[in-house]
């Protein structure tokens, strides 16, 4: 299909948007990309192949849609905006291999979807331009599911993306990275202006690619308490670790339980949370949990 016929194109987006009477709604983050080479580029980036069967959430009138089934084996696409729905079928039509769900991907049964659409032995990968204002909720959702898929190269707040692909003791560094670590191998792809956008966004945006980890880089004795443990970490972030932890665990545990626990794991508190490695919260986390197993069995 030649560019000038591509979705992802001032006239032919502004053509489609007409033709639907279709309006922005602002509730939903739709942003639109109106340049083709970057969608292009952002296939390129995710390594899709005439094998891959591809997941995409947010597909809008499908620009992005239209170049992943031009390259993929299957697409299969999550959009939660019913107005879309006729939009893209018609828009779709020319590709066979895609399928289109009416549905929240925070509410999708994913593996039941994939074990509906895929082949078994299939790499499955995500691609999205995603809303900003749902970024996170659904990254963090889609990882801990624990899905079957290889990778996730979404579209995102640039400022987001930093935060999310951040090294200790710089500013972007926080809660976010070390979940995302846990989980990912995160970088930046490629970086994204406004002007490819319709409506042209207020901030700019960036394409960050999360590889799958086959087992966490870290082992902890309890997730849950492990992300409880690096969130308090950072809970004030001017604050030391010693003084957010006595915040966050007032009433649960003594000033003296938590300076020996920081002295056990060889951590000193007048640290802050962001310069803290995913080691040395795993490290603290476990000797928390050790202690509280002790002073819990003691009669």
């Amino acid at each position: 299909m030649e560019n000038s016929k591509a979705i992802a194109t001032p006239s032919r987006t502004k053509d489609i948007l007409k033709k639907f009477g279709f309006s922005f709604k602002k509730s939903l983050g739709q942003n639109f990309i109106i340049d083709v080479n970057v969608m292009k580029n952002i296939v390129e980036q995710a390594g899709i192949g005439s094998s891959t069967g591809v997941i995409e959430i947010g597909p809008g009138i499908g620009a992005l849609t239209e170049q992943l089934a031009q390259r993929a084996d299957r697409v299969v696409a999550f959009e939660i905006d019913q107005r879309l729905i006729p939009v893209l079928k018609e828009t779709l039509s020319p590709y066979e291999n895609v399928t289109v769900i009416h549905q929240d991907i925070l509410k999708a049964n994913i593996p039941e979807v994939i074990d509906e659409q895929f082949t078994e032995q299939q790499e499955i990968k995500v691609v999205a331009n995603l809303p900003y204002y749902i970024t996170t909720p659904i990254l963090m959702n889609l990882l801990m599911a624990r899905i079957p898929v290889s990778s996730i190269t979404v579209m995102i707040q640039k400022e987001v993306a930093e935060r999310m692909s951040a090294k200790p003791k710089t500013k972007e560094y926080g809660s976010l990275t070390i979940a995302i670590q846990y989980y990912t191998e995160s970088q930046i792809v490629m970086n994204v202006p406004k002007s490819v956008f319709m409506p042209q966004p207020n901030v700019n945006s960036a394409v960050l690619q999360l590889k799958m980890r086959s087992n966490p880089p870290v082992e902890v004795k309890d997730e849950t308490f492990f992300f409880e443990l690096v969130q308090a970490s950072f809970g004030q972030r001017r604050k030391t670790l010693m003084n957010n932890l006595i915040r966050h665990f007032k009433g649960k545990l003594d000033k003296s339980n938590i300076v020996e626990v920081l002295a056990q794991s060889n951590i000193d508190g007048s640290r802050r949370g962001e310069s803290l490695t995913i080691e040395e919260f795993a490290t603290l986390a476990n000797t928390f949990i050790d202690k509280q197993n002790l002073t819990n069995s003691q009669p």
